[in-house]
């Protein structure tokens, strides 16, 4: 299903997508493996936040394990609430993920 679910992403049927396993490392890492998704293991809505913003992650990895009901409630709000930025920096630290990807 994680591979489904990046791929959904990488191909614009998804804008973004929410993995998870038992402990959300092993979902974040096959998400990783497809060209164009940027996923990030969150725990808590502070990273949601980053990952949006800095990372422009499109795939959210959760963690079964540890994910309370009240905790996914937090990072869902802060994931669906965080646009990504727009600025130079980001931009281009963007442009350097892609043009990894390129290379392989």
């Amino acid at each position: 299903m994680t591979r489904q679910a990046a791929q959904c992403v990488a191909d614009g049927t998804a804008d973004e997508g929410i993995v998870m396993c038992w402990t959300g490392t092993g979902s974040s890492i096959a998400a990783n493996k497809v060209p164009g998704v940027r996923a990030a293991l969150c725990h808590d809505a502070e990273t949601a936040k980053g990952a949006r913003i800095w990372n422009h992650a499109n795939v959210l990895a959760l963690s079964l394990r540890t994910t309370s009901e009240a905790l996914l409630k937090e990072i869902l709000d802060a994931w669906f609430e965080t646009p990504f930025s727009n600025d130079d920096w980001n931009l281009n630290q963007i442009e350097r993920i892609k043009e990894i990807e390129r290379r392989r």
